[in-house]
């Protein structure tokens, strides 16, 4: 079963990283590890944000960073935005927006996981887009087979 690796790093910490994944070793660092997804659900989960947050239409396709690996993909500025907005939104109602988010990517089709889990994955992935809004030259990326 495979799964998917979000991660805040600098674009050579990233390559390093994608690197070690690829060997198999062991990689540390602060990580959120999703197992039975790909970058296709990541991605859907940034319409998703991107939707709840009022910012529907914005490119949240994942994008390759480097020739020397297909399994790295870095996510545009837009679904960093989207999912650190996720922590501080405020709607109308009296909802919370990251759960219904959560929620709503938990029934995804073939997602791996329920709502509850989904809520902890997704609030652990805004924190790491707020960690790369305000870091100097570290994007958010991910690495998937």
């Amino acid at each position: 079963m495979g799964f998917a690796e979000v991660f805040v790093a600098t674009h050579d910490e990233a390559l390093k990283r994608a690197g070690a994944l690829e060997r198999g070793a062991g990689v540390s660092g602060d990580a959120v590890r999703i197992p039975g997804i790909t970058d296709f659900e990541v991605e859907q989960l940034g319409d998703l944000a991107g939707t709840a947050v009022h910012a529907a239409g914005a490119d949240y396709e994942l994008a390759m960073v480097d020739v020397t690996s297909d399994s790295l993909l870095g996510v545009p500025a837009a679904m960093v935005r989207a999912l650190a907005e996720l922590l501080t939104y405020e709607s109308e109602g009296e909802a919370n927006v990251l759960e219904e988010v959560a929620d709503s990517w938990a029934k995804q089709e073939d997602m791996p996981f329920g709502s509850e889990e989904s809520r902890e994955y997704v609030h652990r992935l805004a924190e790491l887009a707020t960690r790369a809004e305000g870091e100097d030259r570290a994007g958010l990326y991910v690495w998937s087979i």
